[in-house]
């Protein structure tokens, strides 16, 4: 999953980015309206979860420029407001959800997932392939009941495969979902060697991943 975080607020930032990154996913943090849009005119989001008083303006007015342009990417608003008025203009400007400060990290991973699935159709948090079974809540992978060791890369790339089961992922789009702009030591190569791992984890499953020359993989079921 890749997710754009726009929060001023340093250490709620810090540990939203934290959280994110240890079960997986890439996240990337602009702290103002400004970098929210030079980070959206680049790239493409799983989800954005938008804090509404930020220091160049209201995240409002982000949200309204996102759906101006059609971008239909979920958006989760984070705010410190009490005014029901406040939580409905959000919603009516186009959020999916809102959560309000100061909130456990726990409820937000929850609500971001749930809008992940709505936004894929899976409307489930477990996926179920073939023998191999993913648990995105619990970050917990298993073939045949088995659990696998799975790195949270490894995981991540995994559970990108199987949400987009039936489609071809690009090495790019790929490595969009593995990983955030500030790992900027990273070529884009290091999908290569995550498939190949999780290849070797998968051997004595009845899935397998396809790779199609020039476009991408894909990953499919047989036995």
């Amino acid at each position: 999953m890749r997710i754009l975080l726009v929060e001023d607020t340093e250490d709620v930032a810090e540990a939203v980015v934290a959280t994110f990154t240890r079960h997986g996913h890439a996240i990337d943090h602009a702290p103002s309206c400004a970098a929210a849009e030079d980070a959206l005119a680049v790239q493409e989001y799983d989800l954005v979860i938008l804090d509404l008083m930020l220091p160049d303006g209201s995240g409002l007015e982000t949200l309204r420029a996102l759906r101006a342009a059609r971008r239909t990417m979920p958006v989760l608003v984070l705010t410190a407001r009490l005014d029901v008025d406040d939580r409905v203009a959000a919603l009516d400007n186009g959020a999916d959800d809102y959560l309000m400060k100061p909130f456990d990290l726990r409820e937000l991973e929850a609500r971001a997932r749930a809008l992940i699935r709505r936004q894929s159709d899976e409307r489930s948090g477990v996926i179920e392939y073939g023998n191999l079974t993913l648990d995105a809540a619990g970050r917990t992978a298993a073939v045949a009941g088995q659990p696998l060791a799975l790195t949270r890369r490894e995981f991540g790339l995994l559970e990108a495969l199987l949400v987009n089961r039936g489609r071809v992922m690009s090495k790019e789009r790929l490595f969009d979902r593995l990983f955030s702009f500030d790992e900027t030591e990273v070529g884009i190569n290091a999908v290569e060697l995550y498939i190949a791992r999780l290849r070797r984890k998968l051997a004595a499953s009845q899935v397998s991943i396809r790779t199609l020359r020039g476009l991408g993989y894909q990953i499919e079921k047989h036995g």
